[in-house]
């Protein structure tokens, strides 16, 4: 058992050389035997493994917890960090909300400590409870496809090297080394959705449909929808055109390809252009589209959606970024790096990166030869001093100044964006 555990982890690098690799530890069974058959792992592989444990500050064992994570970690001659979750404000869903922000705060420790990746303890049957309860969210493709083995997020590389693996074959391999681990008591409350799928698939097993079956079907379903997206993007290269961060469709031939790929191709557009993490539900796509039939405009997710000249456009929404400022050399929007001129700013000049919104434009005097709409070019960067524009590089009034891209727009047709 502990070969075929072991050879599960060596398989998730086998085609990459992480020098440093996050783990994130909460103390229970899962996260436990990971950081040890990580440990294992790296020993003789002159990686450098870092540790983080995030505290919800939910439950009062909390501290507790972290701090015999960091006891273990001590022994095993690593570095621990405990992360402080405070800034939940009472609002939205308690497991959404919290696992958002263990992502947020993981991503952050990751980036400061250095790590190539952050690995998890997602096991089998976590793949499972997942699958179950996104079939009662009547979900897609997409939603039942297997969870991807690494992806990105928060600007992080992740990694799942126990899908494979059952929690029970985990906790024996804890059980014969000797090694401890807690029961988080929020796994025996009925009140979390979690919970009582995880009592329904105990149930189902007795009829085969146990975690084994379900992480082979959604295998088959990761299939699939990578089928789907690749055709997707294949139709992309031909009727998509990228400008000043937007994303412009042929009306036409869209309205040519099935509902499906029509659909998987706005929701790609929607996600690189706002960054968001999930595509928005498929009847708030549909209300849009729907939407587009009776009026030239509608918005969704921070993003405008224009019908113009028998084109398509998709870009950030005005309201999405009017208040979202940066200075030169940070990121703003999430997207777009300003750079300034060859001999820099200027040392009485303290630019401030904003919207170019209509009195940005107004100086932008040669912006319609540019072919792309108003609309478009009023949500994109611009470099202000104070009211003053000093310049609008994606509007036709660059003074020198530079806009590019976080993601390139090779990324749009590189792959489907997954998290």
């Amino acid at each position: 058992m502990t070969g075929d555990l072991a050879r599960l982890i060596a398989d998730q690098f086998l085609d990459t050389s992480p020098k440093a690799i996050g783990i994130a530890v909460s103390g229970g069974s899962d996260s436990m035997a990971l950081l040890h058959l990580l440990h294992s792992f790296a020993g003789d592989r002159g990686i450098t493994l870092s540790v983080a444990t995030v505290n919800h500050g939910l439950r009062a064992e909390a501290a507790d917890e972290a701090a015999m994570v960091a006891s273990v970690c001590a022994q095993l001659g690593l570095s621990h960090h405990t992360l402080d979750w405070k800034d939940w404000d009472r609002s939205g869903n308690l497991q959404g909300e919290a696992r958002k922000a263990r992502y947020g705060l993981l991503a952050h420790w990751g980036q400061q400590v250095g790590v190539d990746c952050i690995a998890l303890g997602h096991t089998m049957d976590d793949q499972a409870e997942t699958f179950l309860m996104r079939v009662g969210r009547r979900a897609g493709v997409d939603g039942l496809a297997a969870m991807p083995q690494s992806f990105e997020r928060e600007g992080m590389q992740w990694v799942r090297p126990l899908l494979r693996a059952r929690r029970l074959d985990l906790r024996d391999y804890l059980t014969a080394k000797n090694i401890g681990w807690v029961d988080d008591p929020s796994n025996d409350d009925d009140r979390f959705d979690r919970v009582r799928t995880r009592k329904a698939l105990s149930i189902l097993s007795e009829l085969g449909i146990d975690a084994d079956a379900i992480s082979d079907v959604s295998q088959n379903l990761l299939a699939a929808k990578d089928a789907l997206n690749h055709q997707m993007l294949t139709i992309a290269r031909d009727i998509v055109t990228l400008r000043a961060g937007a994303v412009a469709i042929d009306e036409n031939a869209l309205a040519a390809q099935h509902p499906e790929l029509r659909r998987r191709l706005i929701v790609h557009a929607l996600k690189w252009v706002n960054g968001a993490y999930y595509a928005p539900r498929n009847s708030a796509i549909m209300s849009v589209l729907d939407a587009l039939e009776h009026a030239p405009s509608a918005t969704l997710q921070g993003c405008e959606l224009r019908r113009k000249d028998e084109t398509l456009w998709i870009f950030r929404e005005l309201n999405a970024v009017a208040h979202t400022q940066a200075k030169p050399g940070e990121l703003w929007d999430n997207r777009w790096h300003l750079v300034p001129p060859v001999g820099g700013i200027g040392p009485k000049d303290t630019p401030t990166l904003c919207a170019l919104g209509a009195e940005g434009l107004q100086y932008c005097t040669d912006w319609r030869a540019l072919g792309i709409p108003r609309a478009v070019l009023l949500s994109t960067p611009a470099v202000w001093n104070g009211a003053h524009l000093i310049a609008a590089p994606l509007a036709g009034w660059s003074q020198n100044w530079q806009a590019r891209l976080n993601r390139g727009e090779d990324t749009f047709f590189a792959a489907h964006i997954t998290h």
